[in-house]
This record gives C-alpha cells, structure tokens and sequence, in this order.
C-alpha cells in the first residue's frame, strides 16, 4: 500500500526531472540540482540528519557539494528508489512521519518556481493528514513569529503557532497553511488577517524549521 511520503517523493523526481537541472526553486539560492542533492544527502548521510550547527556546517556544505555534483540523472534515481536499507529512513513508519511534509513542501518548492504554475488540488485525505502535521509542529514552526498567529482552514479549525499580541490570522488549505508556516509566505495561496504592521512584519519573518 503506497503511503503519502512515496506518492510525494515520486512526485517530488517527476517534477525536479522535467524542470531540468539548472532550474530556479523557492529555495533561497538553490537550483533543482542543489534541491536534488539536498535530498539525497538528508537521507543517504547520517551527519546530515537534523540541525547542523557549528564545526559540522563546513563538513555538511561539503559533502552536499559533492552530491550537487553528480551526474543530475544519478540524483533523480537515488531518490526515486530511496534511502539504502541501514538508514532510518528505510522504516515505513520513519519515512512517513519524517517525509510526507518535506516531500510535499520540496515538490511545491519546483513547481511554483517555474512560470505558469498551476495549483495542485489536494485530496481530502492527505490534505488532512497535513494539517495533522501542521497542528503538531504549528508552535515549532511559528517560534520566531513577531506576532500573535494562528493558522485557520476554511472549515474553523485552528492551530496556535505563536502567541502574542497583536495577532495575525491565516486562512486557507492545509497544503497552502503548510507552505506558509513552512517559510514560503510569498508563495502560499492564503487570506491574511490582522493590523497591516503585523501582517507585513508576519510576511517577512523566518517561519520554519531554520
């Protein structure tokens, strides 16, 4: 049974595939080859895992650097067939709960990269298995939000990523509400609501992980 992070890795190679190697991604500074690469490192390189601060920085940009290297097929299929049998990665359970969103977010990275970008119309059931997601790292995600925000779907359900005051509320789809606490605020299809201070001051600031 196929499980949401292979449907999105699978789709993550189509898309870096037909953009080419040289293409833009959102992405500050990464084409699709260093984006391939990326990937690839994360899964197939233990130091990669995680955060990389400090002395391993250098030791990190390295080695990626020799992936972003080779040959840009060779990139393609390692991630299509996936990470070797020893990685954590490999374990179903690991690679749904760690993959599902980064694939999902690195897909849309390609696609609304490129000119003439349509949207993709998510099915009811992995649209609620993002926002599952999002509603358990929404704090995580919002942390260095400089105001108040909560995350809303359509539906009224809410998530709180940041509290404070004033307070900016972000409406729309789970995939859109993930791009946006995900970083990619300029890129998300979403309704913003809020002092237009604290709207703009929302837009500028360092969602995400980093």
């Amino acid at each position: 049974m196929s499980t949401h992070a292979k449907r999105e890795r699978l789709l993550l190679a189509d898309l870096l595939e037909a953009a080419g190697p040289d293409a833009p991604t959102l992405c500050e500074g990464w084409s699709t080859r260093d984006l391939a690469a990326h990937v690839v490192v994360r899964e197939r390189r233990a130091e990669a895992a995680g955060i990389v601060l400090g002395p391993l920085k250098s030791r990190l940009d390295r080695v990626q650097a020799e992936f972003a290297a080779k040959p840009y097929e060779e990139l393609i299929r390692l991630i299509r067939t996936g990470p070797p049998k020893m990685s954590p990665f490999a374990i179903k359970q690991v690679d749904e709960a760690s993959n599902t969103v980064e694939f999902y977010v690195h897909a849309e990275d390609v696609r609304r990269a490129q000119s003439g970008w349509t949207p993709r119309e998510l099915d009811p059931v992995f649209a609620d298995a993002l926002w599952a997601r999002l509603e358990r790292s929404a704090r995580l995600l919002g942390r260095k939000a400089p105001v108040g925000l909560v995350l809303r779907r359509p539906n009224g359900q809410t998530a709180v990523a940041h509290r404070g005051a004033p307070v900016v509320t972000v409406t729309g789809e789970p995939g859109e509400l993930t791009m946006y606490a995900f970083g990619r605020q300029d890129a998300a299809q979403v309704e913003v609501e809020g002092d237009k201070e604290a709207v703009d001051r929302v837009g500028r600031a360092q969602l995400g992980m980093g």
